[in-house]
């Protein structure tokens, strides 16, 4: 099974990459393109993100209930094969309405974490999902700090180049997974594919009906959508607070990301062994609210870089969630649950850059009563504080 194992991880490294990397050349692709200034290529590039999240959200669950029904390898062959050919339409689109269909099945493509999450579920004992789940936030962390980088390198080459790189890659692990990757859906576990069910809302319904689930989508989705203060608002923070440069930034953003897969890669392990899931779960949280307060008040640049190794410790909350709640869920509806946390994940990506960006612009406008750019971390901290409370007062079953 390890060929397997390091397949399915390199699929979510591929899916994290392809968000990244197309960032560094995006504005001037869109300028390239369409034309017209900075400015508006800044609007168009929200337009092709939120599409890209959108369609996360949307065909998170549908990818998760097909890979139940049809199985894991289809689905994840299928969709390798449909995201090297996009990324060839990416790389030859003379329009800015071809980017946007190109995003769109980026989108739908990249969903395929909610697959990936149910393979790993199919394959792991109950006291290694945790770990197992953190592993596959260690690739999501290598692909985020890779896809940027590779992308501003190679963007050297043209703003066509990171697409081209990008499909060869998708396509070399088709290639590989096409050999390796064994199929993970029994007739014990397969279930039927239903359309209806298969949508985001009646997902959610049906998963949220097994007991104690309920209560910890809430928690998923309240730290979900506080994390996103970082990615959110960080770089128009440090600049606004420290006067960061684009560098430095990127430098911050690189050790962030670097923590985030040490930290769900390496400590994920001894966490649970020592604290239990809950345990680790609490403490994670609580990591986070002191992090919050610190940063909503902070104004000096150094602290806030070297802060960052404990705002990842964080990063254990979300596989040790994932895992009690995989072991509450039937066998039979792995890939529904995944597809569900895809779901959540995706809204919360459109929904926190919209608030956070709103809260922060309120605090530094040249008019506001109280100057604070950090405020957007107090939101967070009251959000957490909320999924941190709720978690205390919930026990999802074992099914």
């Amino acid at each position: 099974m390890r060929l397997p194992f390091f397949f399915i991880l390199s699929i979510v490294m591929i899916d994290a990459m392809g968000i990244g990397l197309v960032m560094p050349i995006m504005p001037q692709l869109i300028v390239e393109v369409q034309g017209g200034s900075l400015a508006n290529a800044a609007i168009w590039g929200g337009v092709l993100s939120t599409a890209f999240a959108a369609m996360q959200f949307i065909f998170g669950p549908i990818l998760g209930n097909l890979s139940d029904a049809y199985g894991r390898r289809t689905v994840l062959l299928v969709s390798l094969f449909v995201m090297a050919l996009d990324y060839v339409v990416m790389a030859v689109a003379g329009s800015i309405w071809l980017l946007l269909a190109g995003r769109i099945i980026g989108g739908i493509t990249a969903a395929t974490h909610s697959t990936a999450a149910a393979f790993m579920a199919d394959v792991s004992d109950p006291k290694d999902k945790a770990a197992n789940f953190g592993l596959l936030g260690a690739a999501f962390g290598v692909g985020f700090v890779l896809g940027p980088v590779i992308g501003g390198l190679l963007g050297e080459f043209g703003t066509r180049a990171p697409f081209w790189a990008a499909a060869g890659l998708a396509a070399l692990t088709f290639c590989i997974g096409y050999f390796v990757m064994p199929e993970t859906v029994t007739a014990e576990n397969r279930r039927d594919f239903n359309l209806r069910r298969a949508n985001p809302v009646n997902s959610l319904r049906a998963i949220a009906a097994l007991p104690g689930i309920r209560p910890m989508l809430w928690v998923y989705f309240l730290y979900s959508v506080s994390i996103y203060v970082y990615p959110a608002i960080w770089s128009y923070f440090t600049t606004e607070r420290f006067g960061w440069s684009p560098q430095m930034i990127g430098l911050s953003l690189g050790v962030y990301g670097i923590g985030m897969a040490v930290v769900q890669g390496g400590l994920i392990r001894p966490a649970i062994r020592l604290l239990g899931e809950r345990g680790t779960i609490i403490y994670g949280m609580v990591f986070e609210i002191i992090s919050f307060a610190i940063l909503a008040f902070l104004t000096n640049g150094l602290i806030a870089l070297l802060l960052i190794p404990i705002t990842v410790i964080g990063a254990v909350i979300t596989p040790a969630l994932q895992a009690m709640m995989s072991r509450a869920t039937p066998d039979s509806q792995q890939g529904e649950l995944q597809g569900v946390l895809t779901a959540l994940h995706a809204l919360s990506m459109v929904i926190s850059p919209l608030v956070m960006t709103s809260v922060f612009a309120q605090f530094i406008r040249p008019d506001t009563p109280l100057y604070l750019p950090g405020a957007p971390f107090l939101l967070a901290l009251l959000l957490m504080l909320a999924g941190f409370l709720l978690f205390r007062r919930s026990r999802p079953a074992v099914a």
